[in-house]
Protein backbone atom coordinates (compact mmCIF):
# COMPACT_ATOMS: atom_id res chain seq x y z
CA UNK A 1 0.00 0.00 0.00
CA UNK A 2 1.15 3.11 -0.99
CA UNK A 3 1.98 6.37 1.87
CA UNK A 4 0.82 9.45 0.48
CA UNK A 5 2.30 12.90 2.00
CA UNK A 6 -0.13 14.78 3.66
CA UNK A 7 0.87 18.09 4.20
CA UNK A 8 -0.27 19.38 8.03
CA UNK A 9 -3.37 21.00 8.17
CA UNK A 10 -1.78 24.18 10.18
CA UNK A 11 1.23 24.43 7.36
CA UNK A 12 -0.17 26.31 4.12
CA UNK A 13 0.95 25.13 0.83
CA UNK A 14 3.73 27.39 0.33
CA UNK A 15 7.41 26.58 -0.53
CA UNK A 16 10.10 26.91 1.84
CA UNK A 17 12.72 29.52 1.51
CA UNK A 18 15.23 27.74 3.50
CA UNK A 19 18.67 27.10 2.21
CA UNK A 20 19.35 23.45 1.79
CA UNK A 21 19.88 21.22 4.44
CA UNK A 22 18.44 23.67 6.73
CA UNK A 23 16.42 22.08 9.70
CA UNK A 24 13.89 24.71 9.99
CA UNK A 25 11.75 23.23 7.16
CA UNK A 26 11.37 19.93 9.33
CA UNK A 27 10.85 21.69 12.42
CA UNK A 28 7.92 23.90 10.96
CA UNK A 29 6.15 20.73 9.93
CA UNK A 30 6.51 18.90 13.61
CA UNK A 31 5.43 22.05 15.01
CA UNK A 32 2.04 21.88 13.06
CA UNK A 33 2.06 18.27 12.99
CA UNK A 34 1.48 19.38 16.95
CA UNK A 35 -0.89 21.66 16.98
CA UNK A 36 -2.92 19.69 14.20
CA UNK A 37 -3.07 16.27 16.57
CA UNK A 38 -3.89 18.16 19.46
CA UNK A 39 -6.29 19.82 17.98
CA UNK A 40 -6.08 23.49 18.78
CA UNK A 41 -5.44 25.14 15.41
CA UNK A 42 -7.91 27.88 15.73
CA UNK A 43 -6.37 28.53 19.12
CA UNK A 44 -2.44 29.03 18.43
CA UNK A 45 -0.42 31.93 18.19
CA UNK A 46 3.04 31.50 17.01
CA UNK A 47 5.88 34.38 18.02
CA UNK A 48 8.18 34.88 15.05
CA UNK A 49 11.54 36.72 15.71
CA UNK A 50 14.27 38.74 13.45
CA UNK A 51 16.33 35.44 11.96
CA UNK A 52 15.94 32.73 9.54
CA UNK A 53 11.92 32.12 11.51
CA UNK A 54 11.04 35.95 10.01
CA UNK A 55 8.79 34.38 7.88
CA UNK A 56 6.89 31.89 9.60
CA UNK A 57 3.71 33.72 9.44
CA UNK A 58 4.12 32.34 5.02
CA UNK A 59 4.33 28.82 6.45
CA UNK A 60 1.82 28.20 9.47
CA UNK A 61 -1.68 28.10 9.08
CA UNK A 62 -2.64 29.78 12.30
CA UNK A 63 -1.87 33.20 13.25
CA UNK A 64 1.55 34.26 13.48
CA UNK A 65 2.70 37.74 15.53
CA UNK A 66 6.45 39.16 14.01
CA UNK A 67 8.37 41.02 16.70
CA UNK A 68 11.77 42.81 17.49
CA UNK A 69 14.44 41.21 18.23
CA UNK A 70 14.84 39.16 20.81
CA UNK A 71 11.51 39.81 22.38
CA UNK A 72 9.06 37.03 21.40
CA UNK A 73 9.24 35.84 25.45
CA UNK A 74 7.48 39.47 26.45
CA UNK A 75 5.26 38.74 23.59
CA UNK A 76 4.33 35.38 24.40
CA UNK A 77 3.56 36.30 28.43
CA UNK A 78 1.33 39.43 27.18
CA UNK A 79 -0.33 37.19 25.05
CA UNK A 80 -0.93 34.34 27.59
CA UNK A 81 -2.28 36.24 30.47
CA UNK A 82 -4.84 38.59 28.11
CA UNK A 83 -5.70 34.85 26.30
CA UNK A 84 -4.91 32.41 28.38
CA UNK A 85 -6.90 29.60 26.37
CA UNK A 86 -5.02 30.15 23.35
CA UNK A 87 -1.61 27.71 22.58
CA UNK A 88 1.33 30.40 22.41
CA UNK A 89 4.54 29.69 21.39
CA UNK A 90 8.14 31.21 20.37
CA UNK A 91 10.47 30.03 17.54
CA UNK A 92 13.54 31.27 18.22
CA UNK A 93 17.25 31.07 17.04
CA UNK A 94 20.06 31.21 19.24
CA UNK A 95 21.19 34.82 18.11
CA UNK A 96 17.95 35.90 18.62
CA UNK A 97 16.88 34.16 22.19
CA UNK A 98 20.39 33.60 23.55
CA UNK A 99 22.19 37.33 22.79
CA UNK A 100 19.96 40.16 22.52
CA UNK A 101 16.51 38.28 24.28
CA UNK A 102 18.42 36.59 26.96
CA UNK A 103 17.33 38.73 29.60
CA UNK A 104 13.71 37.96 28.31
CA UNK A 105 13.51 34.40 28.53
CA UNK A 106 15.53 34.41 31.58
CA UNK A 107 13.01 36.30 33.15
CA UNK A 108 9.61 34.89 31.73
CA UNK A 109 10.97 31.88 32.82
CA UNK A 110 12.13 32.62 36.23
CA UNK A 111 8.23 33.72 36.44
CA UNK A 112 6.83 30.21 35.17
CA UNK A 113 5.02 32.19 32.01
CA UNK A 114 2.55 29.62 30.79
CA UNK A 115 3.91 29.66 26.62
CA UNK A 116 6.72 26.92 25.26
CA UNK A 117 9.89 28.18 23.53
CA UNK A 118 11.53 26.41 20.56
CA UNK A 119 14.66 26.93 20.54
CA UNK A 120 16.47 26.04 17.36
CA UNK A 121 20.58 26.07 18.42
CA UNK A 122 22.73 26.05 15.06
CA UNK A 123 25.40 27.55 17.11
CA UNK A 124 25.82 30.54 14.34
CA UNK A 125 23.90 33.70 13.16
CA UNK A 126 22.82 32.44 10.57
CA UNK A 127 20.12 34.99 8.55
CA UNK A 128 22.87 37.51 8.75
CA UNK A 129 25.83 35.65 7.27
CA UNK A 130 27.49 33.20 10.00
CA UNK A 131 28.94 35.69 12.80
CA UNK A 132 29.85 34.27 16.19
CA UNK A 133 26.46 33.07 17.99
CA UNK A 134 26.20 32.95 21.81
CA UNK A 135 26.29 28.86 21.31
CA UNK A 136 29.09 29.11 18.37
CA UNK A 137 31.39 26.22 19.93
CA UNK A 138 35.12 26.77 20.71
CA UNK A 139 37.15 26.31 17.75
CA UNK A 140 34.67 26.76 15.64
CA UNK A 141 35.08 29.03 12.32
CA UNK A 142 32.59 32.08 11.98
CA UNK A 143 32.63 35.38 9.90
CA UNK A 144 33.55 36.96 12.89
CA UNK A 145 36.03 34.18 14.39
CA UNK A 146 38.29 33.94 11.30
CA UNK A 147 40.69 31.36 12.93
CA UNK A 148 37.98 29.96 15.64
CA UNK A 149 35.96 31.38 18.38
CA UNK A 150 38.94 31.45 21.11
CA UNK A 151 37.16 31.00 25.09
CA UNK A 152 39.88 34.01 25.97
CA UNK A 153 38.45 36.46 23.46
CA UNK A 154 34.85 35.55 22.96
CA UNK A 155 34.11 33.12 26.19
CA UNK A 156 32.70 30.28 25.93
CA UNK A 157 29.06 29.07 24.39
CA UNK A 158 26.17 29.43 26.49
CA UNK A 159 24.22 26.33 27.99
CA UNK A 160 20.90 27.74 27.85
CA UNK A 161 18.93 24.82 29.10
CA UNK A 162 21.36 23.98 31.48
CA UNK A 163 20.96 27.70 32.69
CA UNK A 164 16.95 27.63 32.73
CA UNK A 165 17.05 24.55 34.18
CA UNK A 166 18.64 26.21 37.48
CA UNK A 167 15.52 28.04 38.09
CA UNK A 168 12.82 27.23 40.22
CA UNK A 169 9.66 28.20 37.87
CA UNK A 170 10.11 26.20 34.71
CA UNK A 171 8.54 22.97 34.03
CA UNK A 172 9.94 21.13 31.33
CA UNK A 173 12.92 21.83 29.61
CA UNK A 174 14.41 19.28 27.16
CA UNK A 175 17.26 19.32 24.22
CA UNK A 176 17.08 17.44 21.43
CA UNK A 177 18.72 16.96 17.94
CA UNK A 178 18.46 16.67 14.51
CA UNK A 179 21.08 14.74 13.39
CA UNK A 180 19.53 11.28 13.70
CA UNK A 181 15.96 9.67 12.45
CA UNK A 182 15.61 8.76 16.04
CA UNK A 183 16.59 11.99 17.34
CA UNK A 184 13.99 13.99 15.26
CA UNK A 185 11.07 11.68 16.23
CA UNK A 186 12.22 12.70 19.81
CA UNK A 187 12.56 16.10 18.98
CA UNK A 188 8.61 16.39 17.59
CA UNK A 189 7.83 14.20 20.70
CA UNK A 190 9.11 16.69 23.09
CA UNK A 191 7.78 19.65 21.16
CA UNK A 192 4.12 17.68 21.67
CA UNK A 193 4.88 16.79 25.30
CA UNK A 194 5.50 20.68 25.47
CA UNK A 195 2.48 21.80 23.98
CA UNK A 196 0.13 19.24 25.98
CA UNK A 197 1.65 20.99 29.21
CA UNK A 198 1.01 24.27 28.25
CA UNK A 199 -2.28 23.55 27.70
CA UNK A 200 -2.91 21.80 31.03
CA UNK A 201 -1.78 24.97 32.61
CA UNK A 202 1.35 23.62 33.95
CA UNK A 203 3.57 26.42 33.39
CA UNK A 204 6.88 27.33 31.26
CA UNK A 205 8.05 24.71 28.76
CA UNK A 206 11.06 25.04 26.47
CA UNK A 207 12.90 22.89 23.95
CA UNK A 208 15.87 23.29 22.50
CA UNK A 209 16.91 21.53 18.74
CA UNK A 210 20.08 21.42 17.51
CA UNK A 211 19.70 21.98 14.09
CA UNK A 212 21.68 21.79 10.75
CA UNK A 213 22.84 25.25 8.89
CA UNK A 214 25.26 23.91 6.02
CA UNK A 215 25.28 27.06 4.59
CA UNK A 216 26.93 29.17 7.21
CA UNK A 217 29.07 26.38 8.34
CA UNK A 218 30.61 25.72 5.25
CA UNK A 219 29.47 22.07 5.20
CA UNK A 220 27.64 19.73 2.78
CA UNK A 221 24.96 18.10 4.27
CA UNK A 222 26.13 14.98 5.34
CA UNK A 223 29.71 17.07 7.10
CA UNK A 224 26.60 18.93 8.64
CA UNK A 225 25.14 15.80 10.63
CA UNK A 226 28.13 14.55 11.23
CA UNK A 227 29.28 17.90 13.00
CA UNK A 228 25.74 17.70 15.07
CA UNK A 229 26.26 14.06 16.08
CA UNK A 230 29.95 15.04 17.16
CA UNK A 231 31.18 18.31 18.43
CA UNK A 232 27.75 20.28 18.93
CA UNK A 233 26.13 17.08 21.26
CA UNK A 234 29.25 16.79 22.90
CA UNK A 235 29.45 20.85 23.89
CA UNK A 236 25.65 20.54 24.36
CA UNK A 237 24.12 17.06 25.66
CA UNK A 238 21.12 15.90 24.37
CA UNK A 239 18.72 14.99 27.60
CA UNK A 240 15.39 16.01 29.61
CA UNK A 241 16.88 18.99 32.21
CA UNK A 242 13.21 19.08 34.19
CA UNK A 243 10.27 17.39 34.02
CA UNK A 244 7.41 18.14 35.79
CA UNK A 245 9.13 21.07 37.52
CA UNK A 246 11.78 18.42 38.94
CA UNK A 247 15.23 18.08 37.80
CA UNK A 248 15.60 15.24 35.64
Amino acid sequence: MKKVFKRPESLKPAPFRFCPGCSHGTLHRMVAQAVDELGVREKTIGIAPVGCAVFAYDYFNFDVLEVAHGRPPAACTGMKRVLPDRLIFSYQGDGDLASIGMAEIVHAANRGENFTVIFVNNATYGMTGGQMAPTTLIGQRTTTTVTGRSAGNDGYPIKVCEMLATLDAPYYIERTSMDTAKDTVKTRNAIKKAFSYQLEGRGFTFVEVLSLCPTNWGMDSLESLKWVSGPMREAFPVRVFKDGGKAA
